[in-house]
């Protein structure tokens, strides 16, 4: 869908310019027909209209630069639902005196490509530059993207294209060379509230609503402006047809029984998912049990697969936690055995418990770190042999050729331990554990310690 924006001004004193914005804003309200969407009535009339955006659209910003010197050129915008992309560019076109067309990827091919760019061609030859609006750019395959390049490259059209995913991911590197990338904010409390407030002008009385719900109602919006004003008008609606403006304050039981709280942004294949599996793991890792907890329920209330979850915090007991505290491997196993026996609720404290068990403890990266140096030497290593000594002999003539010779074995020497070397003759000792000395790794610590003494003190007594 589109992606009407909003406006950010509160009302100003007289004085300030920004009056006449919001005069200009409510007469044009008042002239769009009633039975328009509210998003659409309040739709922002210039660029500093627009809601949250100072960062681009503020004095001295890139986008407002960019349109006063009178050079826009092709970009991206890339930013949720609601925060402004669809109003921007049309902004830009209308400041700048250029063309505007639009056009959504998802109802639009190759066929409509060719007429654009055609009529473009035309404009272009009589002095008019267009800027062409492509919504959901990203959902264009990589040819559908590259026939915008000659295009781009001979300034028939400016490219502006809208998307909520990341570009590097979901674009293709020859158009990101050519238009530089722009990111837009989720639109803040303060912000949202600054609209509801307008919008209450508009429909000339506050909403019926507590205090308490009306930031349930700005916390159910979740940075969607567009998202703000269909609610506003859904519970204007509402409330106007049960009982006209003689009506008592909802509050947020009531509230929630007219409007529905906004779908969150998580889609578990694209970059909302790693962007919040990072937030968790590195909540785990930074020992706070809290926001680890917040992060895993922002994943489930996103729709997150448990199953993914139970195999993400097994890993983190692997990764972050290892020897430290040896228990949380078989924690997170149980947890998740508990998963798949209970299921979904009760099944997910399981989850939440072995999460929190797993911020909690004393944390070690040293197997993790041993692991990836021994992958790297037995990569680069080859296929070196094994020392002769630790190679069996079930032949007389392995055994003739020294198979097994001189092994000792640890159960019948002193100590336990023999303190002879396994590795490649070729490679000689190598150190790839080296434990952190935290929670039980402290024991292990000494434990190697100890070895390495005698390994020496035997290596001494065998040179002698």
């Amino acid at each position: 869908m589109p992606d009407h924006d909003l406006f950010m001004d509160t009302p100003q004193p007289a004085t300030d310019p920004a009056t006449d914005a919001d005069s200009a804003l409510l007469s044009h309200a008042q002239n769009t027909p009633k039975n328009a969407p509210l998003a659409e009535r309040l739709r922002p009339q210039s660029l500093r209209d627009i809601a949250g955006q100072a960062h681009l659209i503020g004095d001295n910003a890139p986008i407002a630069k960019m349109v006063a010197d009178g050079a826009v050129q092709s970009l991206i915008l890339w930013g949720p639902p609601g925060c402004g992309k669809t109003t921007l560019a049309r902004l830009i076109a209308q400041e700048s005196g250029l063309r505007f067309r639009t056009i959504s990827a998802i109802f639009s091919g190759v066929a409509d490509l060719k007429k654009i760019f055609e009529e473009a061609k035309h404009y272009y030859a009589q002095g008019r530059t267009t800027l062409l609006f492509v919504d959901e750019i990203h959902r264009f395959n990589k040819a559908q993207q590259d026939a915008f390049l000659p295009h781009v490259e001979r300034g028939t059209i400016i490219l502006i294209g809208a998307t909520t995913e990341n570009p590097s991911f979901s674009l293709n590197s020859a158009l990101l060379s050519r238009c530089p990338v722009y990111v837009l904010n989720r639109l803040s409390t303060a912000e949202l509230d600054a609209i509801l407030t307008r919008a209450e002008t508009l429909i000339e009385r506050p909403l019926p609503i507590t205090q308490e719900a009306r930031e349930s109602l700005l916390s159910m919006a979740d940075g969607d402006g567009r998202f703000l004003l269909n609610m506003t008008q859904q519970i204007d609606s509402v409330t106007r047809a049960e009982s006209g403006h003689d009506v008592a304050l909802l509050d947020g039981l009531a509230l929630q029984a007219i409007v529905q709280k906004r779908a969150p942004i998580y889609d578990s294949n694209e970059e909302s998912h790693y962007n919040l599996i990072s937030a968790l793991h590195k909540s785990v890792r930074g020992s706070d049990p809290d926001a680890a907890l917040y992060w895993f329920c922002r994943m489930l209330d996103g729709g997150e697969d448990p199953h993914f979850l139970a195999r993400r915090i097994t890993r983190m007991a692997a990764e972050d936690i290892g020897l430290a505290a040896p228990q949380a491997l078989q924690m997170c196993i149980s947890a998740w055995q508990t998963y798949e026996r209970l299921g979904s609720p009760e099944g997910e404290l399981a989850l939440a418990q072995a999460l929190v068990y797993l911020a909690t403890a004393p944390k070690s990266n040293a197997v993790y770190t041993a692991y990836k140096a021994a992958m790297r030497a037995a990569k680069d290593s080859g296929s070196l042999a094994p020392p002769k000594h630790i190679l069996n002999a079930p032949t007389s003539m392995m055994k003739n050729l020294g198979y097994g010779h001189g092994y000792a074995y640890d159960h019948d020497v002193e100590d336990g331990f023999s303190g002879q070397d396994y590795f490649p003759e070729e490679l000689g000792r190598q150190n790839f554990y080296a434990p952190k000395g935290d929670g039980f790794e402290k024991d292990l610590k000494a434990r190697l310690d100890h070895l390495a003494n005698l390994r020496a003190k035997k290596s001494g007594q065998s040179g002698q």
